[in-house]
């Protein structure tokens, strides 16, 4: 077998195989919808890498501008998925030391970006609101554990928030990082002890 056959293949094998050939013949609204499907998990993959929300959303619309004016050269040697989200980690890194000279201020709750009825983003709202003073508690735990994934090196928050927060496989980490199974795997373990070190230090204040 050839490789363009089997880059056909594994193209696909792909579930978005179909919008993504459309794409290529310069079908916008088969884009649209590759963005519809995929924005919500891109997004909380960039807020979690950045903390920030306003930031996160940037990081999101140049992630979907760059995979639209790259999607002709997408041969499916991975999934459209694994592909979509190496480019949402890059740009979220490139993002990160931007505003790496900023001043540091405080995002919005951290509880993970939802789509709404209308195809729209927002905030999570619970069902039943709890008591104001658990609410504050939770909020601030939360924060606090943000902050400590903040605090990491770019290569261990991505491996952190791929892996621990998102539940991709090591294979699909290895896949979006274009690293080695070892490497991930590696890089996770030293990611971990560290993340329980600011961890530790953080709640210990409390």
């Amino acid at each position: 077998m050839s490789n363009r056959e089997e880059e056909k293949n594994r193209l696909k094998a792909d579930e978005d195989y179909e919008r993504v050939s459309l794409c290529q013949k310069g079908d916008v609204d088969a884009f649209e919808a590759l963005v519809e499907k995929y924005q919500k998990k891109v997004l909380n993959i960039a807020y979690r890498m950045i903390g920030n929300y306003d930031e996160a959303c940037e990081v999101v619309q140049e992630a979907f501008l760059s995979a639209y004016k790259a999607i002709r050269k997408f041969r499916g040697e991975s999934r459209f998925s694994t592909w979509l989200y190496s480019i949402a980690i890059n740009h979220a890194k490139n993002h990160m030391r931007q505003i790496a000279t900023r001043y540091h201020r405080e995002g919005p709750p951290i509880d993970d970006p939802v789509e709404m009825g209308d195809g729209q983003l927002g905030g999570r709202v619970p069902a039943h609101e709890p008591p104001i003073v658990e609410e504050l508690e939770r909020r601030e735990v939360q924060a606090k554990v943000q902050e400590c994934i903040n605090l990491l090196d770019a290569e261990y928050r991505e491996v952190i928030v791929l892996r621990d927060i998102q539940g991709f496989s090591y294979e699909e980490i290895g896949d979006i990082l274009k690293v080695p199974g070892g490497t991930v795997k590696s890089r996770l373990f030293r990611a971990r002890d560290a993340l329980k070190d600011r961890l530790k230090k953080a709640f210990g204040d409390l």
